[in-house]
């Protein structure tokens, strides 16, 4: 099965998983937490900002900002492409659009989707990229208004008591919406969430296309702490690469939905943006990218290394 169904069964089997609990009272999948019994996992950003809502400390809440941020510096932005349920609701987006046939060099991530044919896509094409996702990268947005909306959130929380960007989290209302239904379908209860939840939802994800890359404070937190995540990045290997045997290829840079480009790393995204979801991989005609857990040196950095050392001498 290739990554890019896993990116949808993997997401679907998370929110299964929260609503079984959620129905056997095991205590996983509340409203803003996962976890089990008196143990639970929270939003590390949902975590700041409620702390900073009720200007206290909360243990819990420092605990799981703590494992978060490690498991950011292990894994990258790996939570934006296998678990975040907000992917799959902005597939609506394209779920009656003609599809583009196989082979073709038009990106066709889950995250990236600007409107076939719109003037957004036509001005990005001009200066060789490929899709809305490429905002992410300096050349199209010189500041990141993930920032500015990760800022406001902690200081709208602390302005006004409560976290409030928590109201409209898509991740969050994702699992709500599972939850709504749970109740609707098993005990009758009919209340305003069954219908404002999916309207909220579809507006988001749907209207607001650029959600991912201009928007999410969570990714934008996720991008801060990846700087420091030299775990499960893609490596190349020379003799397989089409392009480094002087071939005509670009693959792995126009499927990449945040705008890397595996093969130039200088051209694209920083490596900070990697969502880790493998479409690179699956794209290399090659089959040139691997996605090793631990930083190794590729075999392409180490002939690019001797061919400079020759130069040099």
């Amino acid at each position: 099965m290739k990554s890019r169904h896993l990116r949808v069964v993997i997401p679907l089997a998370v929110l299964a998983f929260a609503g079984v609990g959620y129905v056997v009272h095991t205590g996983f999948g509340s409203l803003s937490a996962i976890g089990w019994g008196s143990v639970s996992l929270l939003c590390p950003v949902g975590a700041l900002a409620t702390m900073l809502a009720s200007k206290t400390v909360i243990p819990r809440a420092v605990i799981s900002i703590v494992i978060a941020l490690v498991a950011i510096v292990v894994f990258g932005r790996a939570f934006c492409a296998w678990v975040c349920p907000a992917p799959l609701v902005s597939k609506l987006r394209t779920a009656f659009k003609k599809q583009d046939a196989p082979g073709l060099s038009k990106p066709t991530g889950i995250v990236a989707g600007a409107d076939e044919g719109s003037e957004e896509e036509k001005a990005d094409s001009e200066h060789g990229c490929g899709s809305e996702s490429c905002a992410a990268c300096s050349k199209c947005r010189p500041s990141d208004s993930r920032y500015f909306i990760l800022g406001g959130t902690l200081l709208s929380a602390a302005v006004f008591g409560f976290p409030v960007f928590c109201l409209i989290c898509p991740i969050g209302l994702s699992f709500a919406l599972v939850f709504v239904l749970i109740n609707l379908f098993g005990a009758g209860d009919v209340t305003w969430s069954v219908v404002a939840i999916p309207v909220v939802l579809v507006v988001e994800m749907v209207f607001f296309r650029k959600w991912c890359s201009h928007i999410c404070p969570i990714s934008a937190l996720m991008s801060l702490v990846s700087k420091f995540n030299k775990t499960f990045r893609p490596k190349i290997d020379a003799n397989r690469c089409i392009e480094s045997r002087g071939g005509e290829c670009g693959r792995c840079a126009q499927v990449c939905e945040v705008a890397i480009d595996p093969r130039h790393p200088e051209r694209g995204a920083d490596w900070s943006e990697c969502i880790k979801c493998c479409a690179c991989v699956d794209a290399c005609p090659g089959k040139a990218i691997t996605m090793p857990a631990l930083p190794l040196r590729s075999k392409m950095e180490d002939n690019e290394g001797v061919l400079q050392g020759e130069r040099e001498q």
